[in-house]
C-alpha cells in the first residue's frame, strides 16, 4: 500500500486461513501472517471465528472442551506481543472457558499498545445440522460493543450474528466506525448447486448492514474443507455505501488488505440519513419474540 493518505484512512488486513488439527500451528501460522500484514502496512488485522482449531462444532464431543481456555490467556498474551510489536490492533476469535462448565465463543479485541480492551461473545448462537453450536456455547451477556482502538472504532460480531440487523444496528450505535465479522460458514459438497445463492445471501445481508447503518463492514471466513463442511472464503470489506472495497478468493489462504477512509461515513450519512430519520418512538414491540 501506498504510503500517502489522509489521517482519517486506515489499513485493514483480513487473516484468510486453512485451520489445521494442531492450535499451537494455527496459532504460529497466525502470528506469521499478522507479521506478514504489519509490514504490507495493515493496521487493524482481524483473524476468523475460532481460529486456533478445526471447526469442531460438526459434532457433540465433550472432549473438545478441552480446546477453551481463558481470557485473558495463551492466545491473548501470544496476540499481545504481536500487537505491540507490530502497532496495530488485532481482533481474534477464540473458545472462551469462563468457568467450569460454563463456555463462550468469544473474540477480543487487542489494541496497537498490546492493551486488551475487552471481549465479546456471541449472542445469536446456531443450532444447524453440522453447526451444533449450543452444545457448547453459552449465549453471550456483555451486549453489543464499540471498542476504541487508535485506529478508530470497532465493533465485533460473530458469524452467526452476521445475519441479525438489530446486532448491527445496536453496534453502530455504540459508535463502531467498522464492524468486523469472524466467520467460520460453507457448504456441503453434495449441495453445490445451492452454493452461489448462499453465498451471495451471505454476502448480501452482511453489505445491507453497511449500508443501513453507514458504516464499514469486514467479514472473514475461513478457508478448506474440514469433515463436511467446506468454507467459501471470500472474506471481503465494504464501505458505507455498500461498495465492495476488497474481496478474497473462494480456495486459498490469503492477507487480504483494504484501505477504508473513515471521512466516507459522514458522507455517507449525509446523504442517507437513516440514523437522524430513525423513528424510535414508533419502535414499540422489536423487543418481543412475535407480535400476534
Amino acid at each position: 500500500m501506498a504510503d500517502k493518505r489522509s489521517k482519517e484512512e486506515v489499513n485493514v488486513a483480513l487473516i484468510q486461513m486453512k485451520m489445521l488439527q494442531d492450535p499451537s500451528e494455527n496459532l504460529k501460522r497466525a502470528v506469521e501472517k499478522i507479521n506478514e500484514a504489519g509490514k504490507k502496512g495493515a493496521e487493524i488485522v482481524c483473524l476468523p471465528e475460532l481460529f486456533r482449531s478445526l471447526y469442531f462444532c460438526q459434532e457433540e464431543d465433550e472432549s473438545n472442551f478441552k480446546l477453551a481456555e481463558p481470557i485473558p490467556g495463551e492466545t491473548t498474551d501470544r496476540l499481545a506481543e504481536v500487537a505491540e510489536r507490530n502497532n496495530l490492533a488485532i481482533i481474534a476469535g477464540i473458545f472462551e472457558k469462563r468457568a467450569r462448565g460454563l463456555y463462550h465463543n468469544s473474540a477480543v479485541v487487542i489494541n496497537a499498545d498490546g492493551k486488551l480492551l475487552g471481549t465479546y461473545r456471541k449472542m445469536h448462537i446456531p443450532d444447524d445440522p453440522h453447526y451444533y453450536e449450543k452444545f457448547y456455547f453459552t449465549p453471550g451477556d456483555l451486549g453489543f460493543r464499540s471498542f476504541p482502538t487508535s485506529y478508530g472504532k470497532l465493533g465485533v460480531l460473530i458469524c452467526w450474528d452476521q445475519w441479525y440487523p438489530e446486532a448491527a444496528r445496536l453496534t453502530a450505535l455504540q459508535g463502531a466506525q467498522i464492524i468486523f465479522y469472524p466467520t467460520a460458514i460453507g457448504w456441503y459438497p453434495e449441495e453445490k448447486e445451492a452454493t452461489a445463492e448462499m453465498q451471495a445471501a451471505w454476502e448480501t445481508i452482511q453489505r445491507s448492514h453497511a449500508i443501513a447503518n453507514g458504516v464499514f463492514v469486514a467479514a472473514v471466513n475461513r478457508v478448506g474443507t474440514e469433515g463436511r463442511i467446506k468454507f467459501w472464503g471470500s472474506s471481503f470489506v465494504s464501505g458505507p455505501f455498500g461498495e465492495m472495497i476488497a474481496k478474497g478468493s473462494a480456495e486459498k489462504e490469503e492477507i487480504l488488505l483494504a484501505r477504508c477512509d473513515m471521512k466516507d461515513i459522514d458522507d455517507t450519512r449525509h446523504g442517507w440519513p437513516f440514523l437522524r430519520d430513525r423513528r424510535i418512538d414508533a419502535y414499540k414491540g422489536i423487543e418481543s419474540r412475535f407480535l400476534e
